[in-house]
């Protein structure tokens, strides 16, 4: 398996989030390929395909479609609600990695020794790397452990934590991914996975090590808006500068 570091060509990789919005599978899979291009233009590194608006057949669509186009950003899949079924597509295509909203966490000890057993035998029948939220946005705290306690678990379950405040749109806490740092030792990747702006791109990415971004892209920054390709470019200018000033 190819580490996270060695899986993007630029540093602190920002991925671009397909949320398959459209009013048909036919007008979902065509948005979805445009939103694609203008991402790609813009330089994004990464493309999730998730089922925000459609559905699980609706993810499969535009992968089959998307990884045949070869556009240039490495291509990964979150199926909300059905991790089963993302990895059963992360066997079928050679996706780069998978996002799961909550590796820890979100269920009692007991469910959640079984999940994890689960997870790691799943894990271990893939290449693709896997991107794991905890204490993420709109999932349950069950555990009943200390956020210290499962942020630890949880980086021993996936390739990189993917941190978030308590919705979507919303700013990630600089002190909760600063939590998250000091809980992992620092040897864990980091990606921001809500609430990116152009304003604070460059204060986000010298926390962390790259970041999931949807909702700024699109009209009114608002995640059921359509994309908006100046808004992807003039973030990723954004970013280009942060990576310049942290080289």
């Amino acid at each position: 398996m190819i580490a996270f570091g060695d899986s993007f060509a630029a540093a602190k990789p920002i991925l671009g989030m397909l949320h398959l919005g459209g009013a048909g599978p036919q007008d979902r899979l065509a948005q979805a390929l445009e939103e694609a291009r203008i991402m790609a233009d813009a330089g994004i590194d990464g493309l999730v395909v998730e089922n925000y608006f459609g559905d699980a057949d609706d993810v499969e669509r535009v992968l089959d479609r998307l990884l045949a186009l070869n556009l240039g950003p490495r291509v990964g899949v979150n199926v909300l609600r059905d991790n089963a079924r993302a990895f059963a597509l992360a066997r079928r295509y050679p996706v780069a990695f998978l996002q799961i909203d909550s590796v820890c966490g979100h269920l009692p000890p007991e469910p959640d020794n079984a999940f994890a057993r689960d997870l790691a035998s799943e894990r271990a029948g893939v290449s693709a790397l896997l991107f794991g939220g905890v204490r993420f946005k709109y999932q349950p705290v069950l555990s009943g452990r200390s956020e210290d306690e499962d942020v630890r678990l949880g980086a021993a379950r996936c390739d990189a934590l993917v941190v978030t405040s308590d919705a979507t749109g919303q700013e990630t806490d600089s002190a909760k991914i600063r939590r998250f740092r000091t809980a992992t030792g620092g040897r864990t990747p980091l990606l921001i996975g809500a609430g990116m702006t152009e304003a604070n791109v460059g204060i986000k990415l010298a926390l962390a090590d790259g970041a999931i971004v949807g909702s700024w892209f699109k009209e009114g920054h608002v995640d059921k808006g359509r994309m908006v390709a100046a808004h992807v470019a003039g973030f990723m200018a954004a970013v280009r500068r942060a990576r310049t000033e942290a080289a």
